[in-house]
Parts: C-alpha cells; sequence; structure tokens
C-alpha cells in the first residue's frame, strides 16, 4: 500500500515536471539572432549626414534678423512713448482740475462734474486707443517673425537641395555636436546674399 501511494506520488510528480518542462519550451522567447560586426549605433552614424546651425549667431548677423529686431525695438518705443504722452495729457489735466477746484474756479458744480467727465473720457479714449496701438504692433511682430522663420527655413530647404544633407539641426537641439558638423557661417552668407537681391 505504501509502495502504491509512493509510486503514485512518484508518478504525479514526474507528470508535473514534465508538463512544466513543456510550457517552458513553449514560453520561452527565440534566440537573438547572432551579433554582427557592426553595431546598431555604428550602421546609423556611416549612413546618416547630418550638419547644425547656431541660431543665435544667424539672429546675430542674418540681415532680416537685425531688421526685424530694430523693427521691435522702435515698435515698443513708439507704444512706450504714446503711453507717456497720453498719461501726461491725462495727469495735466487732473492736475488743472484740482487746481481749479482748490482756488474756487468752479462757478457751479455742473461745470466741475464736466470737467470730471471730460477727465474720465480722456481716460478711457486713452486706454482705447494704446489697447489698438497694442493689438496691430503685435499683430506687425507676428508678421515679421513669421517672415523671418519663413526666409530662413526656405532657405534651408533650397540650400539642401544640392547638399542632400539627412538632417539639419539648431545647435540648442543637441548637447554636442563635432565643430566640423557647423555650416552656419555658410548658412548666413547664403541668407544674407539673397536678402540683398530681394531687398
Amino acid at each position: 500500500m505504501k509502495k502504491t501511494a509512493l509510486g503514485a506520488a512518484g508518478l504525479l510528480m514526474l507528470c508535473a515536471v514534465a508538463s512544466c518542462s513543456d510550457n517552458a519550451k513553449t514560453t520561452t522567447t527565440p534566440e537573438a539572432p547572432a551579433a554582427t560586426t557592426a553595431t546598431a549605433g555604428e550602421s546609423f552614424a556611416s549612413s546618416t549626414n547630418i550638419r547644425y546651425i547656431d541660431l543665435d549667431t544667424i539672429m546675430e548677423y542674418y540681415h532680416l534678423a537685425k531688421d526685424v529686431q530694430e523693427f521691435t525695438i522702435r515698435t515698443y518705443s513708439d507704444l512706450e512713448q504714446a503711453q507717456r504722452t497720453e498719461a501726461n495729457k491725462i495727469q495735466k489735466f487732473g492736475q488743472s482740475i484740482e487746481d481749479k477746484a482748490r482756488s474756487n474756479g468752479y462757478l457751479t458744480e455742473a461745470s466741475y462734474n464736466a470737467d470730471v467727465q471730460k477727465l474720465n473720457k480722456m481716460q478711457a479714449d486713452a486706454q482705447n486707443a494704446l489697447a489698438a496701438m497694442e493689438r496691430k504692433a503685435q499683430q506687425d511682430l507676428g508678421t515679421q517673425n513669421q517672415t523671418l522663420n519663413d526666409s530662413i527655413q526656405s532657405f534651408i530647404n533650397d540650400y539642401n537641395k544640392g547638399k542632400h544633407y539627412d538632417a539639419i539641426l539648431f545647435r540648442a537641439a543637441g548637447v554636442y555636436f563635432n565643430p566640423a558638423l557647423d555650416i552656419t557661417k555658410e548658412v548666413i552668407e547664403g541668407l544674407n546674399s539673397r536678402y540683398n537681391i530681394v531687398k
């Protein structure tokens, strides 16, 4: 009896081991292919032709970029000047109301109220005019910047038709680039040459 129980237990264990080994066979992943002499990275590096440009340098030396920067400075300067002019006018009129009220220059309350209403209207008109100026300035700056971006992108596309690079990156997009891959100077010369012709 004991022999039979032991034999049955042994048979069950043998079946369980066989079952596990069958499962292991079916769930194992296929073997990876044998390693080749070149790694994936080496293969990528040897077949990829990349260059980079430094956008800060382009913005400093590209004539259109300098024109856009000057336009931006001029636009903000005009806005600030308009704000100062309106503020001075309003402050001056407000001061005249105070001075007139202090010296009993208003003969009636109605004339005082009329000047106060005029002051309020001046403030509202100035706010509206300055807001309109600011909106127009933002639109103009947006147009100028879009023109600049389109000009650089268009030139890069045309430039690369003759070079056939796989990628042209911005310097800021990477941590390190071999300086031999820098085409910034060449791109600036091309951009300026084309801009001078258009201008």
